[in-house]
């Protein structure tokens, strides 16, 4: 059964990208000290991202996501989510990426109107909410979001964007955890919507 996921890394204090909407505390996140966990990290060949990603046929997020995305592709320019759709909810034109197997649709359209299009377009497969806190918020009110798949990574930033701009709505139950050699440790919720 197709499952509507947010999949994000977040600092031990709740954020997932700096003010300024960059991710160095992330991309250049180093361990401190050695780990006893087996595996190296969630980012690592055959590691969590990798296990997940397989299962997702579909993706959204907003726009500062989205343009994060753009700039940071590899030197070849290669978007790295070729052969899925990939929504960006934006209230503003969007630059597009080239090349065959590409596939970005901008929409500024409701998540609740869009859920369906997307869903049947993930074709049995998992839709993945990429970010931000905005948009995960969104589809957590609307009752829409399945699961939370978080990486916890051991940094505080003080200030930031937060992992969800709103208060859920309903509980989270814990279903899932995995310690990485790296120090990061992944957690993951299902969400119930409130009654």
């Amino acid at each position: 059964m197709s499952r509507t996921q947010y999949y994000a890394a977040a600092t031990l204090d709740g954020y997932i990208a700096e003010s300024d909407d960059t991710l160095g505390w992330l991309l250049g996140y180093e361990p401190a000290g050695a780990y006893e966990a087996e595996e190296p990290g969630p980012m690592a060949e055959g590691g969590g991202y990798d296990r997940f990603y397989g299962d997702v046929g579909a993706l959204v997020s907003g726009s500062a996501t989205y343009e994060f995305v753009l700039d940071h592709m590899d030197s070849d320019d290669s978007w790295p989510y070729k052969g899925k759709p990939y929504w960006v909810l934006s209230s503003r034109d969007q630059r597009l990426p080239e090349g065959e197997g590409v596939d970005v649709r901008v929409s500024k359209g409701d998540v609740t109107d869009l859920h369906e299009e997307m869903m049947d377009a993930a074709g049995g497969r998992n839709l993945w909410v990429v970010g931000g806190g905005d948009v995960a918020s969104q589809y957590a009110a609307a009752g829409l979001l399945d699961e939370l798949l978080l990486t916890v990574v051991p940094v505080v930033l003080g200030d930031g964007k937060p992992l969800f701009d709103e208060r859920l709505p309903g509980t989270l139950k814990l279903t899932g955890t995995r310690a990485f050699g790296n120090g990061m440790v992944e957690l993951d919720y299902e969400l119930s919507p409130r009654d």
